[in-house]
């Protein structure tokens, strides 16, 4: 008898027990998560009621999305607990799903700017990914409601959708460390918050909440004092939401340029703040861990690259003359706060500074906070692995036999972590590569007017800076799409490419990239 034939190599590197794709599994988690989400559309219709104005758009979109979550988990009854496989599916979906149920209520309420379905799909993915851009023109035209409805996507994306049914259901504890693992931005570690997932998610809520409330009181003291009699309180629960969840969205046109100085240090300090790593903000408030947390890399690099970077973008602005004393520290620090987290707030138009201060601010795009926070972009520790790494192979390249380890802030990076480091640094740039492409073939067929590729290259650089900030969820780009416009004059192509590069950038690439391998949905 001819023994068995051996299976592909391609097969070989399996692991042992279920392989294949629990597809219901992941679409009843899928239906518990919307049915949840429905309940974020109660606040808005409130505050449509309080306003007089009609609250419809939001509860019938509500409904919508709690039928639609109730059908999944009917459809796919009681299944077995989520594997790695099934997180990354039910991560791509929820992100998917909530974006184009979030862009109904600006369709079903006529809203002016936003009553198109690709500009709509837009300014709600800009919304949930904390990235910022906008097509909107006229904010002072859009109801009070909506413009709620804006802050408050802005808000429940920032700190992750996933995160906070983890911290509320129980149903979810099981498999929810492959969720948890798959919703935080960067490479954290999630075993040191306690013994479970969901305790893990509440700590981080808690922080969330605590630092929203911290934001929207100081913002909101400076109005009662008189120091900024612009700062109302809903002005300040809508510039403490997007500096916290980093995203940028601002109740008014000009973002913070209208803005007492005092207020904009105050966003600064605040944007800053949320871009400390939430774990360690909850080892710094709650468990005193003072020198644990002066002891992390990835903290003190985060600082230091902050003061640098201010320092260089206000010295780059009075050298200039753009600004002088006390204004280009401001503006400096503010700016290059805002660029780094991935915020997008602006007190000045920098689309218009000189060449210098422009390629700073591109490049700190590709920098971002810290891992574990709202922050879009490479993140800190990223670079700071990528850095070791190479500093480790250069030696090695004089010294073969000697062992040297990847290390970062005393502990040891393993292979997969470094395997991953690398595979999402190199995904990034090829991503970068091909969405600014796109962009700009959209631009060369007429399609995609402020990103033209004509004006001697100028509209390859607006298409690789709208690329770079949407993809580094930073939101406002250079040029016309600076803090000064808004990405409304792009055709539809390219605002499905920006959509799409802002859901890339805020689930890190890896999760959509693995439900696209033909590996991944066999055994």
């Amino acid at each position: 008898m001819r023994p068995p034939r051996p299976l592909p190599y391609r097969r070989r590197w399996l692991p042992r027990g279920r392989t294949d794709v629990d597809v219901r599994t992941a679409l009843g988690v899928v239906g518990t998560l919307l049915a949840w989400y429905a309940l974020a559309f109660v606040p808005p219709a409130a505050v449509a009621l309080a306003v007089g104005e009609p609250p419809w758009p939001f509860l019938v979109t509500g409904s919508a999305v709690a039928l639609t979550g109730l059908a999944l988990r009917r459809l796919t009854g009681p299944r077995p607990p989520l594997g790695v496989r099934e997180g990354f599916l039910v991560v791509v979906a929820v992100w998917l799903l909530a974006p184009a149920f979030g862009a109904v209520p600006f369709l079903l309420g006529d809203v002016p700017q936003l009553d198109r379905p690709a500009d709509a799909w837009f300014e709600a993915m800009s919304g949930f990914t904390a990235t910022g851009a906008t097509v909107v023109t006229d904010l002072d035209a859009l109801g009070t409601d909506m413009l709620f409805w804006r802050q408050f996507s802005h808000w429940l994306g920032g700190a992750g959708i996933i995160v906070l049914a983890l911290a509320v259901l129980p149903r979810l504890r099981i498999g929810g460390r492959e969720l948890l693992r798959s919703e935080l931005p960067g490479p954290v570690e999630i075993e040191t918050l306690g013994e479970t997932v969901r305790g893990t998610a509440r700590r981080l809520w808690k922080v969330y909440l605590a630092v929203t409330a911290a934001g929207v009181l100081a913002l909101a003291a400076l109005g009662w004092a008189g120091l900024d009699r612009r700062m109302g309180l809903f002005d300040a629960f809508s510039y403490a939401t997007s500096a916290v969840s980093l995203g940028g969205f601002a109740p008014h046109d000009d973002s913070a340029r209208g803005l007492a100085p005092v207020t904009q240090w105050v966003l600064c300090g605040l944007m800053a703040v949320a871009g400390v790593n939430l774990l360690q903000l909850y080892r710094l408030a709650a468990l005193r861990q003072v020198r644990a947390a002066a002891r992390d890399e990835e903290l003190r690099t985060y600082a230091v690259l902050l003061v640098v970077a201010s320092g260089v973008v206000a010295a780059e602005l009075w050298a200039a003359g753009d600004a002088g004393g006390a204004g280009a520290l401001r503006h400096g620090a503010f700016q290059a706060v805002s660029v780094m987290t991935t915020t997008g707030f602006a007190t000045v138009d920098w689309a218009v500074w000189g060449t210098v201060a422009t390629l700073t601010l591109l490049a700190l795009m590709f920098v971002g906070a810290c891992a574990g926070s709202a922050s879009g972009s490479v993140k800190v520790v990223r670079h700071l692995v990528l850095l070791r790494f190479t500093r480790r192979e250069l030696e090695q390249a004089v010294h073969p036999d000697a062992v040297l380890p990847v290390r970062v802030s005393g502990r040891v990076i393993g292979a997969r972590v470094l395997r991953s480091v690398l595979l999402f640094a190199l995904l990034y740039l090829l991503v970068l590569a091909v969405g600014t492409f796109c962009l700009t073939l959209d631009a060369g067929a007429g399609t995609g007017t402020a990103t033209g590729a004509g004006a001697g290259g100028g509209g390859v650089f607006t298409a690789l800076g709208a690329a770079a900030a949407c993809l580094g969820n930073v939101g406002p780009a250079f040029g016309e799409l600076g803090p000064s416009g808004s990405y409304a004059p792009l055709g539809a192509v390219s605002k499905v490419v920006l959509g799409a590069l802002m859901l890339l950038g805020r689930i890190e690439i890896v999760p959509l990239a693995v439900l696209l391998r033909r590996g991944y949905w066999r055994a």
